[in-house]
């Protein structure tokens, strides 16, 4: 198990949060979801999208971004947040192997203060014109990079 983390800054959607549990079981990861999130945690599509991985996960519930981020500078923990506002391209940061990658909202990302707190800012590059990468496709680019750099090396 690699120290690397995921956290899902007040998720939306259970399907998108289950399939990333389900690919922190996979790869190691443990996840920090930072409430309150716009379902109930034991919703059953996160159950069904994170099908019996779910045991596998080491799940770490947060009652709001104050409580995680007061725990994550107690643990000397940097935040490295995926953004569409960001200017640094993922592949191109240099990640810790202690690093928390923080994903937001699928509706609307982080709140500029959030965004403020971060350590580092990351961008996945994107046809013009598009939105955004859904939560789940976006974790599982930046942990395979993160983890390519910090555990795979």
């Amino acid at each position: 198990m690699t120290s690397l983390r995921i956290a899902l800054y007040q998720p939306d959607i259970p399907g998108n949060t289950g399939t990333i549990l389900r690919l922190a079981a996979c790869l190691g990861l443990s996840v920090d979801i930072i409430e309150p999130a716009g379902f109930d945690i034991s919703d059953r599509n996160l159950r069904r999208a994170g099908m019996d991985y779910l045991a596998a996960v080491t799940l770490t519930r947060h009652v709001n971004w104050t409580a995680f981020d007061d725990w994550r500078r107690q643990a000397g923990r940097r935040i490295v947040l995926a953004s569409t506002r960001a200017a640094e391209r993922y592949t191109d940061f240099v990640y810790r192997p202690d690093d928390i990658l923080l994903l937001g909202r699928e509706s609307a990302g982080v709140p500029d203060a959030v965004h403020g707190s971060a350590d580092g800012r990351i961008l996945i590059p994107m046809q013009e014109g598009q939105r955004s990468i859904n939560v789940a496709m976006a974790a599982a680019m930046v942990a395979g990079e993160a983890m390519r750099q910090t555990v795979w090396c």
